[in-house]
């Protein structure tokens, strides 16, 4: 009988060991570029850039589809979006497009798609790439509808969003995209980024022994998604902690003026950046240092990006970018350790035997499962997909499957902290209860076609399930518009 004392030190190491794999592994190359993108989002572009395409009232037939397609483009976890959709929507983004941006992008993007075709079936790909379309359009289209009152008080705050047609300067544009493809090459699994063309020995004894320890402390095993601390993690864990002390000192205060740690912690993000991007393999009284064209890209941008910013922003500009990407920093990122500490302490308590019996055939119960397990066995950007195989292999219905999919990149308890921060506690709970119901709804329809049932059919369901909610829409709306006409006319 375990002791409650060994209950404890299970959890704590479940959880620490869920975060510092975290941190080694998907922080550096996804995240920290996000936080620069959104300070830059928020600082370097006119909000009537964002308003004409994705304001509360432009048109939806631009407004959704702009959305979606900028989040398709987008290899990243959810948490990797959250910091893009604060700084789109804090730029002046209506709710419902920011949320179908949000919904869209790690759920559909490209990669991830082409990886669920490939090691699930395309079958399954397909079905998750046009269910999530319909339903991350409408999830925005009804959170719009539910917070209007919301959303039209905030745009009578930050003034009139049309009044001029500012031009996104060319400069602006060049550094976000820049930031952007510093994103995409520190993401991308693709082999001109991975492949390694050049190597370098250090001779360091040690490091497969320390590496051997770290594996003991903090499981390795990549068919339960458990991605350990490797040598490299441990050396980006302590480059991460200096950046905390330089960005502390360095970044807070700057928008008052650069100090002395600006440029330090500025630094250490570019060198944590790149050693993140090579590959470290220790061997027997050595460490091997693989350098990959990710090493070279990185690299790359983040040259172009300082040589641009020196040449073509003066220092108040730079001030207020760094400002409102440390912003985004001191806002999301303590969330975000909460939740992944939170999610490695509970994922030790969930068995994948539970699987076969919950969501072993096409049922709610089944599809209630699969959202389930997408919220409390979080896994990054495409560790979802051999999750998910594995699932299948327990004995998952593939319709809980799809399920699972939608629900895991969306439901992560660290995204719901990070949107309640956002958007606030009841618009945040709203959403999660929209994609907890389209999630079961895809599954539930995605597994009648597993079963045989005819596509005609699955269809007809389909389109009278959005019918009823476009009814239900129309009705809200004509209502609302009914008493806004008696409230003036009185």
């Amino acid at each position: 009988m375990m002791t409650v004392l060994d209950h404890l030190v299970r959890m704590l190491q479940g959880g620490a060991g869920g975060l510092a794999s975290y941190l080694a592994a998907h922080v550096l190359l996804c995240l920290v570029p996000a936080f620069f993108i959104a300070g830059g989002l928020t600082t370097l572009i006119p909000k009537e850039s964002i308003t004409r395409f994705l304001g509360r009232n432009a048109p939806k037939i631009v407004a959704y589809p702009a959305a979606a397609a900028a989040g398709s483009l987008l290899a990243v976890c959810s948490c990797t979006i959250v910091p893009l959709f604060a700084g789109i929507y804090r730029r002046g983004a209506g709710l419902g497009p920011a949320i179908t941006f949000l919904f869209f992008a790690p759920a559909a993007n490209i990669l991830a798609l082409s990886y669920t075709g490939v090691a699930i079936g395309m079958d399954l790909a397909i079905a998750r790439l046009v269910l999530s379309l319909t339903f991350g359009i409408g999830i925005g289209l009804i959170m719009a509808l539910i917070f209007r009152r919301e959303e039209a008080k905030r745009d009578e705050e930050n003034g009139d969003a049309f009044s001029g047609q500012a031009k996104l300067p060319r400069k602006n544009l060049v550094f976000l995209l820049l930031l952007v493809a510093l994103l995409l090459s520190g993401t991308l699994k693709i082999g001109l980024l991975s492949n390694s063309y050049a190597q370098a020995t250090l001779p360091i004894s040690g490091t497969d022994r320390l590496e051997d320890t770290l594996f003991q402390l903090v499981p390795y095993d990549e068919s339960k998604g458990e991605e350990g601390v490797s040598v490299q993690g441990a050396v980006l864990i302590v480059l991460l902690a200096l950046i905390a002390i330089a960005a502390w000192l360095g970044l807070n205060q700057v928008d008052e003026g650069f100090n002395r740690w600006t440029p330090v912690a500025l630094g250490l993000v570019a060198l944590t950046l790149l050693v993140a991007a090579v590959r470290m393999v220790p061997q027997p009284g050595r460490l091997e240092i693989q350098f990959t064209g990710r090493f070279v890209a990185v690299g790359l941008l983040m040259l172009g990006a300082w040589l641009l910013a020196r040449r073509s922003f003066d220092d108040y500009e730079v001030q207020e970018w760094l400002w409102e990407s440390w912003r985004f920093v001191k806002q999301i990122f303590p969330l975000l350790v909460v939740g992944v500490f939170a999610v490695g302490v509970i994922r030790i308590f969930i068995r994948p035997e539970w699987i076969q019996t919950l969501a072993g055939r096409n049922t709610v119960l089944g599809a209630f499962a699969g959202v389930v397990f997408g919220v409390f066995m979080y896994f990054p950007t495409l560790v979802e997909v051999p999750i998910a195989n594995m699932f299948l292999g327990l004995g998952m219905h593939r319709g809980p499957l799809l399920a699972y999919l939608m629900s895991d990149p969306e439901l992560s308890l660290q995204s719901i902290l990070l949107i309640t921060a956002i958007i606030g506690r009841v618009k945040a709970w709203t959403y999660v209860f929209w994609v907890a119901v389209f999630s079961m709804i895809a599954g539930l329809l995605y597994g009648l076609w597993i079963d045989g049932t005819s596509i005609w059919l699955i269809g007809l369901y389909l389109s009278l399930f959005l019918g009823v909610m476009a009814f239900l829409l129309w009705k809200v709306e004509r209502r609302h518009r009914r008493s806004t006409v008696a409230a003036v006319s009185q």
